[in-house]
């Protein structure tokens, strides 16, 4: 059992504290928002994760998870310290690691015996390097010459799966030069060496770029299968045919090849953009990377093309209503940074649309994102009542409640166009419908790459 204290609350160190914690080892999650802090002790989850509230509850009954915002004496009380907090994009796609240095630094400041700082948040390749400085300046202020080492061991964590995969990886990623903190570390990871999780044992340059390629990657797959269904959708060819037939081929895998309207959340476009602007800053530009940042882009405006050439061409939109199923930038998460639902609303609502908007999370926090907006948009009570009076619909994230509607019940509500023999539109931008069902409802089916 290990003493661990984790610097942020947020996605990450929340989900990790928690399942550190039952892992049988000893948590201290500490931020510097008491509020929060007082949340938590008072047993309210900030964030919507499926079974993180049961995985906190256990632990803080079994006295193994606790939450405080003094950080010093988490730092004393511990002999491991993960820093968990949020290396936002800058302008430029670099990460700000402001947050880093400031716990790397606040580390430093209070360390008394020998520590292993573990880099948790995703960061740029040399990252550890840096924590080692931070904190070795502080401590040579303080004129003290305690030992630490520094490990990166990132994460990864699909957001709606999160408590799954931290318990059950697929990988354990440990960057360190250190045989003593390698050893603490496959202490604090005991239960997954005991059912074998594999374990890749590096330096901290390759599990810090381990992250950023493997999110790349993925990035890179996804927007490959979206360009795909583009040249499908025109030549007459089914993209779920040709997914599917790409998927049985063992080197490819099947995963990640379901088009859509763009990748989005916390990862991804943050993740590509530093690899790129990392490989730029080296004279490596990752060509294929700086491809898939942009077609992304260039996605979410095709979905809002399609709507417009669905509802009858250029000006179409204007005093059109179009019920949004979806606002999260995948099912199962109230997130939507990033989320493809943003861009999308926002250049339907530009070229004259009002929306009428539905999700079973992400309000919260679309009511903020869409500030300005009130005037063009409707917060509807579930996917019925947000089709109701509508001139069309469009499904953006795939929550299951979308997956099995009444397509006849959809066909009532929606108005009928005043095209003679036009059909109300049904955008299933995640293709999640068979074409047949839907217009045999009724109903005008647009699909990605149909």
């Amino acid at each position: 059992m290990v003493t661990i204290a984790v610097i942020g609350t947020g996605y990450v160190g929340l989900v990790s504290g928690a399942c550190l914690a039952d892992f049988g080892n000893t948590v201290i999650c500490v931020d510097n928002n008491s509020e929060k802090i007082q949340a938590l002790v008072d047993g309210v989850i900030p964030i919507f994760e499926a079974g993180l509230d049961e995985v906190v509850s256990r632990n803080v009954r079994a006295g193994r998870l606790s939450f405080r915002s003094d950080l010093a004496s988490a730092v004393r009380e511990s002999q491991a310290v993960f820093i968990a907090v949020g290396t936002p994009p800058r302008e430029d796609g670099s990460a700000d690691l402001s947050h880093v240095e400031q716990a790397a630094r606040e580390i430093g400041r209070a360390m008394e015996t020998y520590t292993v700082v573990v880099n948790k948040s995703t960061v740029p390749i040399g990252t550890a390097r840096s924590v080692r400085r931070w904190i070795g300046e502080e401590l040579a202020a303080r004129n003290r010459d305690s030992a630490f080492d520094v490990v990166s061991n990132p994460e990864f964590l699909r957001e709606g799966t999160a408590v799954y995969d931290f318990t059950h990886p697929d990988r354990v990623v440990i960057g360190s030069e250190s045989d003593r903190a390698r050893l603490l570390m496959k202490e604090v990871y005991r239960p997954l060496y005991l059912t074998e999780t594999p374990c890749i044992e590096t330096n901290p340059e390759s599990a810090e770029l381990i992250k950023y390629a493997s999110n790349a990657f993925l990035a890179v797959k996804i927007t490959f299968i979206n360009e795909v269904a583009n040249l499908a959708e025109k030549t007459g060819a089914d993209i779920q045919d040709v997914a599917k037939a790409m998927g049985r081929d063992g080197r490819i895998g099947s995963k990640f090849l379901h088009p859509g309207p763009g990748y989005g959340g916390s990862c991804f476009p943050k993740d590509t953009r530093a690899l790129a602007k990392t490989g730029r800053d080296h004279s490596v530009p990752l060509s294929l990377v700086e491809a898939a940042i942009a077609a992304n882009e260039r996605q979410k405006e095709l979905m809002v093309q399609k709507i417009e050439t669905g509802l009858g061409g250029s000006g179409s939109l204007e005093g059109k209503t179009i019920a949004i199923l979806g606002l999260a930038f995948k099912q199962d998460t109230d997130d939507m940074r990033e989320s493809p639902a943003i861009s999308i609303c926002r250049g339907l609502a530009g070229k004259g649309a009002r929306l009428r908007l539905s999700d079973p999370a992400a309000f919260t926090e679309a009511k903020w994102r869409f500030a300005g907006m009130e005037k063009d948009l409707f917060y509807a009570d579930d996917e019925y009542h947000a089709a109701r009076g509508a001139h069309a619909l469009a499904i953006l994230t795939p929550w299951n409640q979308y997956r099995n509607l009444d397509l006849g019940r959809i066909k009532k509500l929606l108005l009928n166009p005043e095209k003679p023999g036009a059909l109300p539109c049904f955008f299933d931008l995640r293709n999640i419908y068979k074409r047949k069902e839907v217009e045999d409802a009724g109903l005008a089916y647009f699909g990605v790459g149909r």
